[in-house]
């Protein structure tokens, strides 16, 4: 450090202050800093570090069902971000929905071994339990579909399942039929509350949503068939990519074209989505920024740095070829 804070003409509390990831560094003096540590290719000693702070310099991270796209998304950002901080992170799976499953994860983690949580389980059990734990570190919740505060992120799915239905109904359908995610899920809950705020305030019927048990295509199937056996639905708005995967499966075996005789939207804009056949209509959240950004607020709670609200993040509609006018309107 000392040969860092020496080519930087500073002194080596300003190089720690940089390397911490401090907000109260000239910009100036970060550039000369951060151009010293690439030239000299520093590397943070973090055993040392963590004595000389009296910090585990190690996040938290609970998460839940790391083979849904969101969680999986976010621990990335989530873990890049913190490597940049010097940080190590530290993963606990829950392994039910069961509250003492929930309770166990994050009692498993405490403040002798990490410095702060973020809570990537998207379970409004998840969120119950948390409010009556008392870990005692700083703890950050991604939320999904919930309003922003100091203490959580969230993506603004209610508005991204608005933007869903517009899209359809300025297309010329008259509703919009919902596959709904399982129940416990704050994402369930988000989009169904957009979807129907958007066709009520259309003036539109609001349909009975379809019930899943999981995340799958295979649910996703079950549902298209009962969806595809009536001929009244013409546009589909699936809470997820694989269900709707499932649904255009379920169409095409019933000989209904998609979208030629019905539209159907995911959400979650997979990599694989673009490569549907049809390429699937969606949209995108950014769960990668998510993390980055769970970790810039929680590396602020230990720090004891005063922010206020994140803004949630805006979803984007991905706009391709499985939605279309329905065959009256044509």
């Amino acid at each position: 450090m000392s040969d860092v804070a020496r080519l930087a003409g500073v002194s080596q509390q300003t190089v720690s202050r940089v390397v911490r990831g401090a907000t109260n560094v000239d910009p100036d003096i970060r550039q000369r800093v951060e151009h010293a540590i690439a030239q000299l290719r520093y590397r943070r000693n973090p055993a040392a570090a963590a004595l000389a702070s009296n910090r585990t310099m190690t996040i938290g991270v609970v998460s839940f069902e790391l083979s849904v796209l969101g969680p999986t998304v976010a621990l990335y950002g989530i873990s890049e971000e913190a490597r940049q901080h010097g940080y190590a992170t530290r993963l606990v799976t829950l392994a039910s929905l069961e509250r003492r499953d929930i309770r166990a994860a994050f009692e498993s983690i405490n403040s002798d071994t990490v410095d702060g949580v973020i809570v990537l389980a998207p379970l409004l059990d998840a969120i119950t339990v948390l409010e009556d734990l008392d870990i005692g570190v700083p703890v950050v919740t991604f939320q999904q579909g919930s309003h922003p505060s100091p203490t959580s992120v969230s993506v603004d799915e209610v508005r991204g399942a608005r933007m869903v239905v517009r899209h359809l109904l300025d297309l010329g359908h008259e509703t919009v039929w919902h596959v709904q995610g399982p129940p416990g899920w704050m994402a369930t809950s988000a989009r169904v509350q957009g979807w129907a705020a958007e066709l009520g305030a259309a003036g539109r019927v609001v349909p009975t949503p379809l019930a899943t048990t999981d995340w799958s295509a295979a649910e996703g199937y079950r549902v298209g068939r009962e969806l595809a056996a009536r001929k009244d639905v013409t546009a589909v708005f699936a809470a997820n990519d694989p269900f709707a995967l499932g649904v255009i499966k379920a169409m095409d075996d019933a000989g209904r074209n998609v979208p030629g005789d019905v539209s159907v939207v995911g959400f979650d804009d997979v990599k694989e989505a673009p490569f549907f056949r049809p390429a699937l209509t969606t949209v995108k959240l950014d769960f990668e920024a998510i993390g980055h950004i769970a970790v810039g607020r929680i590396l602020a709670m230990i720090k004891e740095e005063t922010e206020g609200d994140t803004p949630s993040l805006e979803p984007k509609l991905v706009t391709r070829d499985t939605t279309a006018p329905p065959r009256t309107t044509r």
